[in-house]
């Protein structure tokens, strides 16, 4: 694997582990780091030898968001008017992006606080761990933006419309455990143990056939803004490419004889 500036890339037993690495500012997000992660999840999209890919964060925290330190200098000129919007487009959105059209399953393995873009950044996974110790929160309030980078779809679709408003109007942290309770978050485990249970989840899914679990996911996704004459059709296509696949075959032939199947994901 390449080196890479604000992250740790670490492949072994068809699992890529992408750690977050800027822990002395809480692995808040600069230039770099959308660059970094952008170019990773490409490459992960072409990798056949990966088929789970487990994102977490160096230290005490997973991802604090936006690195503001970039941004003092130029508020500092009251003449400076910010390009969020561009930089949203350029920056972030092609990460969330990548993570969702991922056909690999995406582990978040969240150590320790998720916030503003860094919270966004968990949602856009496709399953999220979380140490004890972790807190998930909506900041953009606190700093009169709105929620980005993802927020506004992932999160009204995981917890409800009503529980998503109060956590975006009002930038309150969710504790682990809360999170767990609202549906945010699939398991919470003690943060000694959470490399531990995102690997293991990780081993799991890539022994499953990776094919059916890319196009589940992007089948999934299409859902929630499609209705149900669309899905079926898709759910057709979509079956017809799994049944050509090699661990289809395997499957069934496993089935008859008996035995565990020995899934390639091909």
């Amino acid at each position: 694997m390449a080196t890479y500036e604000t992250l740790q890339v670490e492949s072994a037993e068809q699992i890529c582990t992408i750690t977050l690495n800027r822990p002395d500012s809480l692995n808040s997000i600069n230039d770099a780091m959308t660059s970094e992660l952008g170019k990773v999840l490409r490459q992960l999209q072409r990798d056949e030898s990966v088929r789970c890919v487990v994102l977490t964060g160096a230290g005490r925290a997973f991802c604090s968001g936006q690195d503001l330190g970039d941004l003092k200098k130029r508020y500092a000129d009251p003449a400076y008017g910010p390009q969020l919007g561009e930089d949203l487009k350029k920056r972030y959105n092609p990460v969330i992006l990548g993570l969702r059209d991922l056909e690999k399953p995406v582990i978040a393995a969240i150590n320790g606080v998720a916030a503003g873009a860094g919270c966004s950044l968990a949602l856009a996974c496709d399953l999220r761990i979380a140490s004890d110790k972790a807190k998930l929160i909506e900041v953009f309030i606190n700093v009169g933006l709105i929620p980005d980078s993802g927020s506004t779809f992932f999160l009204p679709r995981l917890v409800s419309m009503c529980k998503a408003m109060e956590l975006c109007f009002t930038g309150d942290a969710v504790s682990a455990a809360d999170a767990l309770a609202i549906g945010l978050v699939n398991k919470v485990v003690p943060a000694e143990e959470l490399p531990k249970a995102a690997r293991d989840l990780a081993l799991r899914l890539a022994k499953l056939p990776t094919k059916a679990i890319g196009l589940t996911k992007r089948l999934l996704y299409r859902s929630l803004n499609s209705d149900l004459d669309t899905m079926l059709e898709a759910e057709g296509f979509a079956q017809q490419t799994a049944g050509q696949s090699t661990d289809h075959r395997e499957g069934v032939q496993a089935f008859f004889e008996k035995r565990l199947p020995n899934f390639q994901g091909k």
